[in-house]
């Protein structure tokens, strides 16, 4: 096999989706965090939402099986926390998977969470700010629960982190 680009790997890692939100990639949530080739060799780099993610094993093996789909068979996944995971790292595109997902993306920030970046949530229903945080823990670590004044929906938001 030629020399594969590691944008052509990142594009059949985009397959490889997060085990509780299946609409979006790990790629597209950031986990995925470099790529190193040794010849023929490669070591994808992931660093997880946070430390004792239960899918972690899930995910390292989907990464594995979709890269041996294409012909890499010399690969292996190195868990990683050189960098601190945060949702600043969820692409554009990732953002908008949640939102059709209906769940609200977490608001960018300076890396400074406070219970103001927290509160305020876009309702992924209607589209309007004029939500209430509920309840701060919603059914796994990275989600909050909210409400939306306008269309009476309750929703979930990734929690920015």
């Amino acid at each position: 096999m030629g020399k594969i680009s590691d944008d052509q790997i990142y594009d059949w890692l985009q397959d490889v989706k997060d085990p509780e939100i299946p609409v979006i990639s790990l790629v597209d949530l950031g986990v995925i965090t470099r790529l190193d080739w040794q010849e023929e060799h490669l070591t994808v780099h992931m660093t997880p939402t946070f430390v004792g993610c239960p899918a972690i094993d899930y995910m390292k093996q989907d990464v594995i099986d979709v890269l041996h789909q294409h012909g890499l068979q010399e690969v292996d996944v190195k868990i990683t926390y050189e960098t601190s995971w945060n949702s600043n790292m969820i692409s554009d595109q990732g953002r908008e998977a949640l939102r059709k997902f209906g769940l609200a993306p977490p608001p960018k920030h300076n890396l400074i969470v406070d219970i103001d970046v927290l509160e305020h949530a876009t309702c992924p229903v209607c589209g309007s700010e004029n939500t209430q945080l509920k309840n701060p823990f919603g059914p796994t670590a990275c989600r909050s629960i909210h409400y939306c004044e306008n269309c009476k929906e309750t929703f979930e938001q990734f929690k920015p982190v």
